[in-house]
C-alpha cells in the first residue's frame, strides 16, 4: 500500500492542457476492449472530452515548440563535465524523431472528428440516457458486431492519436525529471515560494495526514494551502513537512 500521495499542479495554460490530454488518454486505455454499453460510453465520452480539449488551441504547435526547447536544453547539458553523453544523444534522437513524426501527422483529432460513429455518439452524450438503443441504433448494432471488428476500429482511432501521445509522453517525462524533490515545511497549513519559471509543481504528501493541497499562482510565484480531507473534524498541523519539486 502506498504511504504517500503525489499531487501535480500546472503553472501555465500549456501544461494544464497537456495534463488533461494525458489524463484522458489514460482513461481511454482503461476500459478496453469496448465490449458493452458501459465500456463504449466511457470510451466515447473520453474521446469527446479529448476533442473538446484539443480544439481549444493549437496543441501540435505547442508540442513542437517544446520539443525544440528540450533539444536546446539537452545541448546545454551536453557541455556539463561528467554528463552521460550516450544518454543525452539518445534523448536528443528521440526528440528529433518525435518532432518529425508529429510534424508530418494530420491535424490533432482530425481522423476522430471525421468519423461518423464518433460524431453521432458525441451529439447524444449531453442528453440524459441519450445513447440508449432506440435513440442511437447505430451504436446498438455496432456493439453487436464481432469483437475483432470493433477492436480493429478502436485501434485505428487510438493509432491516430499516437504521434501526439508519443511527443507528449516524452515531454512530460523530461519535465517531471527536470527537478528533484526537496523537503519543505508549511506553517499553519500555508506555504509560498517563487516559481522560477517552472511549468509544473509536484507534491508528495503522507497519506496518513489525510491532507490535500489547494494551489494558486503561476510560473513566477505560487502559494499552497493544505486542507483536511475531513472538513469538519480534520486538522492541519502547525508544521507540516512535505516533498516539493518545481519542474
Amino acid at each position: 500500500m502506498n504511504t504517500h500521495v503525489l499531487f501535480e499542479h500546472p503553472l501555465n495554460e500549456k501544461m494544464r492542457t497537456w495534463l488533461r490530454i494525458e489524463f484522458l488518454n489514460q482513461q481511454l486505455s482503461c476500459h478496453l476492449p469496448v465490449n458493452s454499453y458501459a465500456t463504449a460510453l466511457h470510451f466515447f465520452r473520453n474521446i469527446g472530452d479529448l476533442l473538446d480539449v484539443v480544439e481549444r488551441g493549437d496543441v501540435r504547435t505547442e508540442l513542437l515548440k517544446e520539443l525544440e526547447r528540450q533539444q536546446r536544453k539537452l545541448q546545454g547539458w551536453a557541455e556539463v563535465p561528467g554528463v552521460d553523453r550516450s544518454r543525452i544523444d539518445s534523448l536528443g534522437q528521440q526528440l528529433k524523431q518525435s518532432s518529425a513524426i508529429l510534424l508530418s501527422a494530420p491535424r490533432v483529432g482530425q481522423f476522430l472528428r471525421e468519423d461518423r460513429l464518433i460524431a453521432l455518439v458525441r451529439q447524444r452524450l449531453s442528453i440524459p440516457g441519450g445513447c440508449c438503443g432506440f435513440d442511437l441504433p447505430t451504436l446498438h448494432i455496432w456493439l453487436h458486431m464481432p469483437q475483432e471488428q470493433r477492436d480493429a476500429q478502436v485501434k485505428s482511432w487510438m493509432d491516430s492519436l499516437e504521434p501526439v501521445n508519443q511527443a507528449l509522453s516524452l515531454i512530460l517525462d523530461l519535465v517531471r525529471q527536470s527537478a528533484p524533490f526537496r523537503k519543505q515545511t508549511s506553517l499553519n497549513g500555508f506555504y509560498q515560494d517563487n516559481g522560477d519559471d517552472a511549468d509544473l509543481l509536484r507534491l508528495n504528501l503522507a497519506l496518513a495526514d489525510q491532507l490535500y493541497p489547494q494551489i494558486s499562482g503561476h510560473k513566477s510565484r505560487f502559494a499552497i494551502r493544505f486542507m483536511p480531507l475531513d472538513s469538519e473534524n480534520g486538522t492541519v498541523p502547525e508544521r507540516l513537512d512535505f516533498d516539493l519539486a518545481c519542474c
